[in-house]
C-alpha cells in the first residue's frame, strides 16, 4: 500500500510538471518595453475592535501613481531612483480627521497608513503580434539593462502564456 501511494504521488508530480512545462513557451524579441507603475495610497482600517477584528473594513483615500518606462526617469518623478531603480511621484494628501470620520459609521477608525505598490508589465512584439503581459521585478530589471542596446531577449512565458516569468539576453 505504501509503495503504491508513493508511485501514484510520483506519477501525479510528473504529470503536473509535464503540464506546467507544456503550457509555458519561450520566444525571442528585440522589440520590448518594460513598465513599472509605482503607487502611493492612503488607507484606513475600520472595525468594531481594531485589535481583535477578524475581518476589518479598509477604506482607500488618495492615491498617486507614476509610470516608469525602461528604467528612465519619468516626468513628474519626485523621488528616486530607489534601491530597486524605481522612481516615485509626490505623496498624495493625507486624509484629514474629518475625511476619516465621514466614513467611520459606528466603527472605530485606525490611523492612516501609506501603502506603496508596484505593478510590472512587459510589452513586446514578435512578428505582427504585440502583447502586454504582467511580469515581475526580475524581468523588469533585465529589460532595463538590455533596453539601451535593444539586445534580443528570450522571454519565458508563464502558465497559459498569460505572464512573462523570465527574460534573458540571447546567447547566454
Amino acid at each position: 500500500m505504501h509503495v503504491q501511494l508513493n508511485t501514484n504521488l510520483l506519477r501525479a508530480v510528473a504529470m503536473l510538471t509535464t503540464l506546467t512545462l507544456a503550457s509555458c513557451n519561450t520566444l525571442t524579441t528585440n522589440e520590448y518595453e518594460a513598465t513599472a507603475l509605482t503607487s502611493y495610497t492612503w488607507q484606513v482600517k475600520y472595525a468594531d475592535d481594531l485589535t481583535n477584528e477578524k475581518i476589518p473594513r479598509f477604506e482607500t483615500f488618495a492615491t498617486t501613481s507614476l509610470l516608469n518606462r525602461n528604467g528612465l526617469k519619468p516626468e513628474g518623478a519626485v523621488t528616486g531612483p530607489d534601491d530597486k531603480g524605481l522612481w516615485w511621484s509626490a505623496l498624495p494628501p493625507r486624509p484629514s480627521v474629518d475625511d476619516i470620520e465621514q466614513r467611520k459609521k459606528s466603527q472605530e477608525a485606525g490611523s492612516p497608513e501609506l501603502l506603496k505598490s508596484v505593478k510590472y508589465e512587459l510589452k513586446y512584439r514578435v512578428g505582427e503580434e504585440q502583447r502586454i503581459l504582467p511580469t515581475n521585478y526580475q524581468v523588469y530589471r533585465q529589460v532595463v539593462k538590455a533596453y539601451p542596446s535593444r539586445a534580443p531577449l528570450q522571454l519565458t512565458l508563464g502558465l497559459d502564456n498569460n505572464s512573462v516569468e523570465k527574460a534573458e539576453p540571447v546567447g547566454r
